[in-house]
């Protein structure tokens, strides 16, 4: 499995550490938050990794050249031009994650892929995964156990956690998307007009999914430009394509993304030294 580390964000939330340097490189126990996620990454077997770059993006390229990559393939996809949001960032990124025609991928160089509504039993059985990772997360997942609760037929797998928060995803009796929510303003997104949200689980998203490659190609045929967040395609297709929940009981998961978190951020990964 590849992986794509999103570390292009400008990182307006940790003001003023964001003002000399990415998000990516703030350290926490004396590491960047970039080294806490590969190191995560390698440590479960995967190998090959993208990184997305534009805030401050020669600093994250120098780290990694500095550190040989952590003996990692890694892969630099350039969005210094323009941001392009988590689902431009994987789009633009296409060319690192998919592996060649002929080499076990779900999707061809020659533009041939997966459409939505085809039959379970013709999906290609070792299309290709695709692990994405904010790099502001941190946590203790397994995930090699993540992988394995991956469904055949998914789309993109997202992990979810029953936390607080004002923005919730909504998945049916089988854990599939159907839409989401803003609990302090109201606003409900869904592509189904009836649904009854008082029947649907609501669950927080961790900034962690695993995608199949044969996403790249619905892209385009569901009118996606360049610039996009992958959760406004979700949500558009999840009527159509499979995208699965996967509730982790008992994780332990920090978003450092404010200056507040690092303490708690700091003390998360002494404890897991420690152990």
């Amino acid at each position: 499995m590849k992986a794509m580390i999103f570390a292009a964000g400008l990182g307006t939330r940790l003001k003023p550490l964001t003002d000399t340097m990415p998000k990516a490189l703030v350290p926490v126990c004396g590491k960047p938050l970039l080294w806490h996620v590969m190191t995560k990454l390698k440590a479960s077997g995967i190998t090959d990794v993208t990184v997305n770059v534009h805030h401050f993006a020669d600093m994250i390229v120098s780290y990694l050249e500095s550190v040989n990559g952590l003996g990692m393939d890694v892969h630099i996809s350039d969005e210094r031009d323009m941001l392009l949001e988590t689902g431009g960032g994987i789009r633009h990124a296409e060319r690192y994650l998919c592996r060649p025609a002929g080499q076990g991928s779900g999707f061809g160089s020659d533009g041939t892929g997966y459409v939505c509504g085809r039959d379970v039993d013709s999906v290609p059985a070792d299309a290709g995964r695709l692990l994405v990772h904010n790099v502001d997360i941190l946590s203790d997942l397994d995930i090699r156990w993540f992988e394995s609760q991956v469904r055949s037929d998914a789309l993109a797998t997202l992990l979810v956690s029953d936390r607080k928060t004002s923005r919730y995803l909504l998945f049916d009796d089988d854990m599939r998307l159907v839409g989401w929510t803003n609990v302090s303003t109201g606003e409900v997104r869904t592509p189904y007009p009836s649904l009854d949200i008082a029947s649907c689980r609501m669950l927080a998203f961790s900034g962690i999914h695993i995608i199949s490659d044969r996403i790249f190609p619905l892209f385009a045929s569901e009118g996606f430009g360049d610039r996009f967040p992958i959760m406004d395609f979700y949500l558009k297709v999840a009527d159509r394509c499979p995208i699965y929940g996967v509730p982790a009981t008992g994780l332990r998961l920090i978003d450092v993304g404010k200056p507040d978190s690092l303490a708690e951020a700091e003390k998360f990964c002494q404890d897991i030294e420690r152990h």
